[in-house]
């Protein structure tokens, strides 16, 4: 729990310092101003006692003696200038009506703002419910209980409910139409006060006894407050007000507390929630009569009595408001004239607060503290939702009207100098560092420094950024990215490279500036001191830290040594240096400007040793200023919600404005009405912007127009500034005095205006100088008029040429004439296409770039279209060898439109660009075509290259697939093998080991046709019939042997493989089947595949369909073989040998008789003539083929029954078509 206690401040309107708290560990600081700006008074001087602003439509009811009950609304003119906008805007009263109804004095006012109704009540009780109708306020609902007195009346949060309590401890709540939803009479209670719970689920009544009871919305008793507040409190007191902030405008943060009680003996209690154990605990110091919650929460307002500061021995008590934050910092104390305040209402935006003292209303303008900073035209700010925990950033580009947002968590402070800003902001971790970000205008992030610090007081310079906390200064020399070099850049990112730029002092240190640039070490920054730091200012030349005791420290900068100490005669709040570091202007804790002038030697009665002098100037009522950029003698001030620009500290004209100086430089303010702006802080308007000129500048201007120039000129010598001389130099331009014109612009430095005015005295006519200086001037329409008066198109054609304006020029050109307009119009149309390509509106710029010919562009934009077919055109349009092919070559490969390509290359002439394309586009066919009729002798480079990337990712069937296409049947066939062989090998799927042996004979078989292709040719190219068959023999057998040896078997046996696996497959199909002694044959010629089939698979089902047709003499042998493998462990022979012996026991080692099985000794063996002539073998049924007629495959050569054939449509084995 932290106690937070009042402090009494200097006389005048704000007289209470901006304090700080620690809460939870963690530093606060927030601002505010505020001052009284109006004062209504009430007619017969009726004294008033409550007041209530509606926060929606505007509307203030006030209540007072003999019934008296008014409501008035306060209306902006419209129609004035811009800078009178906002709180600057005269009001006047839009209504002032006088409602009837009550007799006794009326003490509580409270407005329904969802459903426009406003409820009062007297001294006796009555209760009176007012309606709006037709812009008039009448009465819709009365109610007399004629035996209490109302002390209190809330709306619940949706403004659905009504809570009455009565001082007899009487409680009704009761709907918005009337009904009376439940009562209850609180025995031995005494009620003075009622609130709702934000989520209208609670109810706390206040007692005349200082209790806070808490009831549930049904009435039913739940608990009392704790009241920490009032601990070791003696004395009487009482309760002087409840408000819960129901957070429909979101929080400050997190957790935020917001449900403040308070006594009148100045104890305040702000609490989370009901049951908050850790309240924040405040003493204001004050006789306290009424509080109330800004609209987000973010402010409390205590109305009430407080003992005057001068003299708080004579018991005089004057009027005071104070305001605090959630977290119990003392913003500010404003000072209300009068005897006796009773009330305080805060308008909807929370930028006025009104206040009903004895027969008045005053009205108070609050200046909030906003987190923002204006760099390079960008408005920089940041603002919460309601719906969000974190802060959005907003960069909002007031030239362009772009606006950035960036999220950040919390946000404490926005800060900017040239075109970068700096945002300090509280990081989440449990480490509980800040953050120091720099940022560009566009709110892209550049470096970030974190600190062990908080960061409350930050400013920044072009090189540097400060941040201080209460006791110790953060100095961060940073370098903009744009002046970087690569080496620099890479230190930037190493932790020496940022430390070596990084500063940390205490306050009470005096530094040399000679000291080491170690580690920084944040401990020193947790050190106390004595007279905590208040403000700080930067400039390129110097650090100034205010304490506040008034010391001014005064550094010097890159060294960060200590000058000098200086004493100002007041608290400093907010301190800012001039352009050139000479004069402090200083704004203390009551409002008051005043000036610290550094180069002021010792005054007399000064000790000699005494630098600088503050100055007697004073100005009250200030919340902003700004110097000059480019004058150390110029600055504007915000004082009330009126401008005033002083020179050299004399005073010029006032001008109403309430809004915040951006910038001050040639001798224009801007300001931005940053009020306005948070009304929609997503969507900000260009008008929230303004920018007023100084008096010397408008002055300068009149005497332009009045006088004759060397008058002005005069004048501007008495009161030289650059950017008079440069207005000086517009007119004279305009006005063709060269001579004077360029004496303006040598005063103001301006060196292209000098070779401008030399350019113009080198022209031959008058004509032609108006003409120019319009141009020079923007006025394009006009220099053109004059060209074209003076009958000189090709100047005017010149001029929107220059502009980029080509739709111009293209109407200038056809309503001219002369040599030279169609290139100039193809030029044109050419540009016009580019303006049309820029912004991606691709169809309207092949129209243009039809028209002006340029075929290149023309190109693109077909190719950004996706238009390959217009591209195709442009291939058989353009002539051979045209540059553009090729760039046209490399857009259709990109596509994957090999043919197009093809054609493009080959007509631009680049024909090994053409084949490159094929190769990566698969294309292998188009490829080889190419490299016939062409020098091809990389191709077979090219295909080995790409075919060992492909086996290298195990792309191994592309790889076939690259061969094939390719005629390399030979490199095809062998991959295919080595596939088939690991299949076998794995006994996986001998379907697809069948398949791909088969694939491979297909290859074999297309590499014979296509040398049998090629002899052919030969022998046909040679004339001589027997001499070709020779020739193409010979060419045949020099093949092969090229071919080596393991490949010369592969191209022997090439349908070896297939007809094993197809025969394997076809005797397991016929076991199955139960064709058993078709089985049992089929696989007796397996036996010739043991090279290719795993022998113990082979003679397995040998002896196993041998075993079914009792062909027990072959089984015995089947057996005898399997016994016999080395292959076979010794486990598995034991095996075999128990299973041989089991089935030889039963039955003799015979076969039965052919008679028998009905099968001939052919099928038995395959072998007629004792074995010396091999019987063809059907593919279809395994057995021997002993007819004369029989079908042959015309692909694999392979035999079958004629009638067994006949049921199919596809060879058994290559499945070829028949």
């Amino acid at each position: 729990r932290r106690v937070a206690s009042k402090q009494s401040g200097s006389t005048g309107v704000c007289v209470q310092p901006a304090t700080l708290i620690l809460f939870d560990g963690i530093l606060v600081k927030n601002k505010m101003f505020i001052y009284l700006s109006k004062k209504i008074a009430i007619p017969n001087s009726t004294k008033l006692k409550c007041i209530s602003w509606n926060q929606q439509q505007g509307w203030i009811a006030c209540g007072g003696e003999d019934g008296m009950l008014k409501v008035l609304k306060l209306d902006s003119q419209t129609g004035i200038e811009a800078h009178a906008r906002g709180l600057a805007a005269p009001s006047n009263l839009s209504m002032n009506q006088t409602l009837e109804g009550h007799t006794g004095t009326v003490q509580v006012v409270r407005w329904n703002h969802f459903h426009q109704k406003l409820t009062t009540s007297d001294q006796y009780g009555l209760i009176i419910v007012w309606m709006l109708y037709k812009g008039s306020w009448y009465e819709e609902m009365i109610n007399n209980r004629n035996k209490s007195v109302v002390r209190d009346m809330k709306w619940n949060a949706d403004g659905e409910r009504i809570c009455i309590v009565y001082e007899d401890g009487a409680v009704i709540v009761g709907s918005v139409d009337g009904n009376r939803i439940w009562g209850k009479d609180l025995k031995s209670v005494n009620l003075a006060h009622a609130e709702w719970s934000p989520d209208g689920r609670s109810l706390l009544f206040g007692t005349t006894s200082s209790e806070v009871l808490i009831y549930d919305n049904q009435g039913i008793a739940v608990s009392k407050l704790k009241l920490q507040c009032l601990a070791n409190v003696t004395g009487a007191y009482k309760l002087a007000g409840i408000q819960w902030y129901n957070g429909s405008e979101g929080f400050m943060e997190p957790d935020c507390p917001c449900l403040a009680v308070c006594f009148d003996n100045g104890r305040l209690q702000i609490m989370r929630h009901e049951v908050d154990e850790n309240p924040v605990l405040v003493d204001t110091g004050m006789t306290v009569v009424s509080i109330g919650w800004n609209h987000c929460g973010s402010v409390l307002a205590i109305a009430g009595l407080q003992s005057s500061p001068l003299a708080p021995e004579s018991m005089k008590e004057c009027n005071v408001v104070q305001f605090y934050t959630p977290l119990g910092e003392h913003l500010r104390t404003l000072k209300v004239p009068g005897k006796q305040i009773h009330c305080c209402s805060w308008e909807g935006g929370s930028l006025r607060i009104s206040l009903a003292v004895d027969s008045y209303i005053y009205f108070a303008n609050v200046r909030p503290d906003y987190k923002w900073a204006y760099c390079t035209n960008t408005v920089v700010y940041a603002f919460t939702k309601p719906d969000k925990t974190d802060h959005f950033v907003m960069f909002w580009d007031v030239k362009n009207c772009e606006v950035r947002a960036k999220n950040v968590t919390h946000v404490l402070s926005v800060t900017a100098c040239g075109d970068m800003c700096c945002l300090a902001s509280r990081c989440n971790d449990v480490n509980g560092q800040n953050t120091v970000i720099l940022c560009n205008a566009i709110g892209t992030p550049l470096d970030n420094r974190y600190i062990d610090m908080e960061p409350l007081y930050v400013a920044m310079s072009r090189t540097h950024i400060v941040a201080a906390s209460r006791e110790a200064i953060y100095v961060w020399q940073f370098k903009s990215p744009k002046k970087l070099t690569a080496l620099e850049l890479m230190q930037m990112s190493t932790k020496r490279g940022r430390e070596g730029r990084d500063r940390l002092i205490h306050i009470d240190d005096i530094p040399s500036g000679a000291g080491d640039s170690g580690p920084i070490d944040f401990k020193r920054a947790l050190s106390p001191t004595r007279d905590p730091i208040c403000c700080v200012c930067l400039s390129d030349k110097m650090l100034v830290v205010g304490r506040e005791s008034g010391t001014l420290h005064r550094y010097s900068l890159p060294l960060l040594a200590l000058e000098m100490k200086h004493v100002a005669n007041c608290r400093p709040d907010h301190i800012s240096l001039n352009c050139n570091s000479t004069r402090l202007a200083i704004i203390d804790i009551a409002g008051v400007l005043s000036f610290f002038d550094f180069e002021r030697t010792a005054a007399e009665g000064v000790s000699a040793n005494a630098y600088g002098e503050h100055l007697k100037f004073e100005r009250k009522d200030v919340w902003d200023m700004k110097w000059a950029d480019d004058n150390p003698e110029l600055f504007a001030m915000m004082e009330k919600t009126r401008m005033y620009i002083f020179r050299n500290l004399d005073p010029e004209e006032p001008v109403q404005c309430s809004g915040y100086i951006c910038q001050f430089e040639d001798l224009q303010v801007r300001s931005v009405l940053l009020d306005e702006v948070m009304k929609d802080p997503d969507h900000p308007s260009r008008d929230s912007v303004i920018d007023m000129d100084v008096k010397s500048l408008r002055d300068t201007r009149e005497l332009l127009q009045k006088v004759s120039i060397q008058d002005a000129c005069q004048f501007i010598e008495d009161n030289p500034h650059p950017r008079l001389w440069r207005l000086l130099s517009e007119t004279a331009l305009d006005r063709l005095e060269l001579d004077m014109a360029d004496k303006a612009f040598v005063r103001c430095q301006d060196y292209q205006g000098i070779q401008f005015v030399k350019r113009l005295k080198r022209l031959d006519s008058e004509e032609k100088q108006l003409a120019e200086v319009a141009a020079y001037f923007k006025r394009f329409e006009e220099a053109e008029r004059l060209y074209l008066d003076m009958d000189r198109r090709d100047l005017a054609v010149d001029l929107r040429m220059k502009l980029g304006d080509w739709f111009r020029v293209v109407q200038l050109v056809k309503t001219g004439g002369g040599a030279g307009d169609d290139s100039l119009l193809e030029q044109a149309w050419s540009a016009i296409g580019d303006y049309y390509a820029d912004r991606q509106k691709w169809q309207h710029a092949v129209t243009y770039y039809q028209q002006g010919r340029n075929q290149e562009r023309l190109a693109e934009c077909y190719y950004m279209l996706e238009d390959y077919n217009g591209l195709e055109q442009m291939v058989h349009s353009l002539p051979d060898n045209y540059p553009l092919l090729s760039t046209i070559g490399r857009m259709f490969v990109t596509v994957g439109m090999c043919e197009q390509a093809v054609a493009a290359y080959v007509k631009v002439g680049e024909v090994k660009k053409a084949i490159d394309s094929c190769v990566h586009l698969n294309q292998w066919d188009q490829a080889v075509d190419l490299a016939k009729t062409s020098d091809g002798t990389e191709i077979d480079s090219l295909l080995a290259k790409y075919a060992s990337y492909l086996l290298e990712k195990n792309r191994r069937l592309e790889a076939v697939e690259l061969y094939r296409k390719a005629n390399h049947h030979i490199d095809a066939a062998r991959l295919l093998y080595e596939l088939a062989k690991e299949n076998a090998d794995a006994h996986i799927n001998p379907l697809r080991t069948k398949k791909l042996y088969v694939l491979a004979a297909l290859q074999i078989e297309s590499y014979h046709d296509q040398v049998r292709l090629k002899s052919s040719a030969m022998a046909a190219m040679s004339g001589d019939t027997k001499k070709g068959e020779t020739v193409s023999a010979l060419e045949g057998l020099l093949q092969e042997d090229i071919i080596g040896a393991a490949d010369t078997k592969m191209l022997e046996t090439a349908w070896k493989g297939a007809e094993a696996f197809h025969f394997w497959l076809l005797a397991q199909t016929q076991l199955y089947r139960g064709q058993r002694e078709a089985a049992m044959i089929t696989a007796l010629h397996l036996r010739q595949y043991e090279d290719l089939l795993n022998p113990i698979d082979i003679y397995s089902l040998l002896a196993l369909t041998c075993c079914n047709t009792k062909a027990f003499g072959t089984c015995s042998k089947a057996f005898i073989k399997l016994e016999s493998l080395d292959v076979l462990s010794e486990e598995d022979r034991e095996a075999y040998e128990l299973l041989a012996l089991d089935i030889f026991t039963r039955y003799s080692a015979r076969d039965r008789s052919v008679s028998d099985t009905g099968l001939s000794s052919w099928d038995m063996t395959g072998e007629v003539d004792g074995g010396e002539t091999k019987l063809p073998v059907c593919i279809v049924t395994g057995r021997a083929i002993t007819d004369f007629q029989f079908w042959m495959c015309g692909t694999c050569k392979h035999r079958a029954y004629e009638g067994e054939i006949d049921s199919y449509n596809y060879c058994p084995l290559c499945h070829s078509p028949m």
